[in-house]
């Protein structure tokens, strides 16, 4: 069951309790699942029990728990937790958590860096005006970027022309436009420093990775190839995992899908929850919502990837090519993530 599959499970249970009159409430369009947060526990959670308890009169907790009983026992589900103020924690059935990964896989591999955009064009054109200010700039860049990964058109203008060498180093495109023209308008906090002397990935990484209402830091520290920059960790673990493929090739065998003995249950939370991420940071104009999870997939992929070539005298087996496959999904999201920030992925580093 993926999780597009359990969403259409959980509306099917809400559209259950309202038939049998357990709940008189308007069934929603969609319900959204996510990976647990901390505290929470199962595979995937929804907040829909809040989301319904006040159309329906009735105690979140209440909600959920009647939710729960439409859920339990319905095939690829093994259990059905309550947490917090009324979050519903499912726990899916091994044999169907094994069969999501391999799923998960294909379908990255098969969508390439596009995985997580949307199939077709909504037809929506989205104006964004940005002031004659760097970090105003290359977010509103950024978030063109992100809306055209979801369907959308965006147009980005500026109320004047910018600097050739803003256009040349941050590899930006705007059109200089009147105050008038209607539209989004993007104002982040602005740069305290000039970040051009960071050249162009360092520069973008550095204003696109605060929140916009936060303050960025223009400095060296973007630039030093160490743990302690994220950058860094994001661009290296993208690095590792086209050098394993290298590897791979060498010993003879290459990447195939299939049931991975060491998955890391963060790592495929996180690739499973990457179109939702773009899908937010998209819909809130926030592409630090991209940089920050892209920081996530990387600090929990480095770990795995040194279970991924055999060792010593090991044989190349069925479980080594589908850590390739699971490290190479990876390596996939993490490309096409600096992509939309307008961030080169390099294959050596």
């Amino acid at each position: 069951m993926t999780p597009v599959e359990l969403s259409r499970t959980v509306l099917s249970a809400v559209r259950r309790a309202v038939d049998v009159g357990e709940l008189s409430v308007g069934v929603p369009e969609r319900v959204v699942v996510t990976p647990p947060r901390p505290g929470g526990c199962g595979d995937y959670a929804t907040n829909i029990a809040l989301q319904l308890a006040r159309p329906a009169g009735r105690p979140a907790p209440l909600v959920a728990q009647v939710l729960r009983g439409h859920l339990l026992g319905l095939d690829g589900i093994d259990d059905v937790t309550v947490t917090g103020p009324g979050f519903l924690n499912i726990s899916l059935r091994d044999a169907d958590a094994e069969a999501v990964l391999v799923r998960l896989v294909d379908d990255i591999r098969r969508s390439g860096e596009r995985y997580g955009y949307a199939p077709r064009p909504t037809g929506t054109v989205v104006e964004l005006r940005c002031s004659r200010e760097v970090r105003a700039v290359v977010v509103a860049d950024a978030v063109a970027r992100l809306l055209r990964s979801q369907g959308s058109e965006g147009r980005v203008s500026c109320a004047s022309a910018l600097p050739a060498d803003w256009q040349r180093i941050l590899g930006v495109d705007v059109d200089a436009a009147g105050d008038a023209l209607p539209g989004v308008d993007i104002r982040p906090v602005p740069a305290p420093a000039d970040p051009l002397p960071l050249a162009r990935d360092a520069a973008r990484w550095a204003l696109l990775l605060p929140a916009g209402h936060d303050r960025p830091r223009i400095g060296d520290g973007h630039l030093v190839q160490r743990e302690s920059n994220p950058l860094f960790r994001v661009r290296y673990a993208h690095a590792r995992t086209r050098a394993l493929g290298r590897n791979a090739a060498d010993l003879g065998f290459d990447a195939e899908t299939g049931p991975v003995d060491v998955a890391p249950s963060e790592l495929v939370a996180l690739l499973a929850d990457h179109p939702r991420v773009l899908a937010r940071a998209a819909d809130h104009r926030a592409p630090d919502v991209l940089a920050r999870h892209l920081v996530s997939v990387a600090d929990a992929v480095l770990p795995f990837l040194a279970t991924v070539l055999p060792r010593g005298e090991e044989k190349p087996s069925a479980a080594h090519r589908a850590r390739l496959a699971l490290a190479e999904a990876a390596g996939t999201v993490l490309a096409g993530g600096l992509s939309l920030l307008g961030i080169d992925a390099p294959e050596h580093l």
